[in-house]
């Protein structure tokens, strides 16, 4: 399987194939797919399978191991081996990548160790190890927005994984471990912001994202602050 979208996140559909079925779950798994399969704090795709014209939606997309299954409305009449038009939701999947830029240029200007996150709709989250209650709401906003006025480019470089044993500082998340690919990790560089492991989707440029708002920053525990993020939209 060649998952489309993680060298380029703005395909928005393909013609591929039906590689395998699950009768019992209404799963499938295509020979290619431009469907990112919930992981890492990102929720999956929805859209469209298309086939003759019968249009299925495509209710979640889960990750499992090396595959990405799509959870269907329906698997009636389909078979393996039959061609398809796959579809994403572009207007949430974009929505989802301008957002999950963000949480990056957050966890850029917050200097500490981050023990979960979150991206949703309306609004996204990160939780910081933050005993000492350093963050600072105003503060926060006004840096993350002076970030966003410049045009920062995104792009991607793929980096044997033992880069770690010397390097384990590059890994910000204390949860989660970064996702490998042949031996690789892929990381997401955000001008000369930010450079971290990542393995899921973002806009091409900060100047995408738009100005942001800091919500609610939540005590969690003694140790945990959680800091939520709102696009300005």
């Amino acid at each position: 399987m060649t998952n489309l979208f993680e060298e380029n996140a703005y395909i928005k559909e393909i013609k591929t194939k039906i590689k395998s079925l699950d009768m019992e779950n209404n799963a499938v798994e295509l020979e290619n797919t431009v469907f990112y399969g919930k992981s890492g704090g990102q929720p999956g795709d929805i859209g469209q399978i298309i086939i003759d014209g019968r249009k299925i939606e495509v209710k979640d997309t889960l990750k499992d191991k090396n595959s990405i299954i799509n959870i269907l409305e329906d698997i009636g009449g389909i078979i393996i081996g039959q061609t398809v038009i796959a579809r994403i939701d572009w207007q949430r999947r974009y929505k989802y990548m301008r957002m999950h830029s963000a949480l990056h240029l957050m966890c850029a200007t917050i200097p500490l160790g981050v023990t979960g996150g979150q991206i949703g709709y309306e609004k996204s989250r990160l939780d910081f190890n933050d005993p000492d209650k350093q963050i600072n709401k105003e503060e926060l906003e006004i840096k993350i927005n002076n970030l966003l006025s410049k045009d920062n480019e995104i792009t991607y470089e793929y980096i044997d994984s033992k880069i770690l044993d010397n390097k384990p500082e590059l890994v910000r998340t204390m949860s989660v471990k970064p996702p490998k690919i042949d031996g690789k990790l892929r990381f997401v560089k955000i001008g000369t912001i930010d450079f971290q492991p990542c393995g899921g989707t973002h806009v091409k440029s900060t100047n995408e994202i738009g100005p942001i708002k800091i919500g609610k920053i939540e005590n969690k525990g003694k140790m945990n602050r959680r800091v939520n993020i709102l696009l300005n939209d």
